[in-house]
């Protein structure tokens, strides 16, 4: 005779049922945009800094003939990263994120970044150089940079560092695609914590197709 189902053993505690409900009766992105609210006020509080990736750049890495301060040596942004470059200005205004410094690694790509985002003055600052062609340059970059955050008051504006994947990933531990960003959070004690992506839905449609690459 075959043993009787256990029908209570596939019950739902309440408050996980509840939720999963509410999942369901809510519109799509309705979850995912409430926690995009919660990052946007996280930078308006400030004691924050919001890492983004240069906007999109067709290819990878830099021709050999690569030099700071020669954008035509360099990978540059075309129309497509100009757009989304002015999206993400936008995203972070149209939710009251007006207040804030802004550095930029100094390569064009993302100087001109930082500079279409239209937050404020750009200031270069070298560790957020990329040393995806530079290996030797990734263990001082980080610690110079590691420092720099270390030195940032805890309570001040929002900190934008325009910057490329391979020093977001040695940052955050989290890989993000052009044009898109992490966010983390100051301590008092000096070290700071990721919090979560960011992914500026509005100005990155193409964003929700995941495609990633080390530019």
């Amino acid at each position: 005779m075959p043993a009787k189902s256990d029908r209570s053993s596939l019950r739902l505690p309440l408050p996980l049922a509840g939720m999963m409900l509410l999942r369901a009766l809510l519109p799509a992105g309705a979850v995912a945009s409430e926690g995009e609210n919660g990052l946007a006020e996280r930078m308006r509080t400030g004691g924050h800094v919001l890492m983004v990736r240069h906007a999109h750049a067709p290819g990878a890495g830099d021709p050999a003939e690569f030099e700071i301060g020669k954008c035509e040596t360099q990978r540059n942004l075309d129309e497509r990263g100009r757009t989304q470059a002015r999206a993400i200005g936008e995203w972070l205004r149209s939710r009251g994120i007006r207040r804030v410094r802004v550095y930029s690694s100094q390569w064009c790509r993302c100087l001109e970044t930082a500079r279409l985002m239209r937050l404020g003055p750009v200031t270069e600052l070298p560790p957020l150089n990329s040393f995806y062609e530079r290996p030797d340059d990734r263990e001082p970059n980080l610690r110079d940079l590691r420092r720099f955050l270390s030195r940032q008051p805890p309570d001040a504006p929002l900190l934008v560092l325009v910057t490329h994947q391979v020093i977001i990933q040695g940052i955050a531990e989290r890989s993000v695609a052009s044009g898109e960003g992490v966010l983390l959070e100051l301590k008092r004690d000096r070290s700071f914590a990721f919090v979560g992506p960011v992914r500026f839905d509005d100005a990155n449609p193409e964003s929700r197709a995941r495609a990633r690459g080390v530019r």
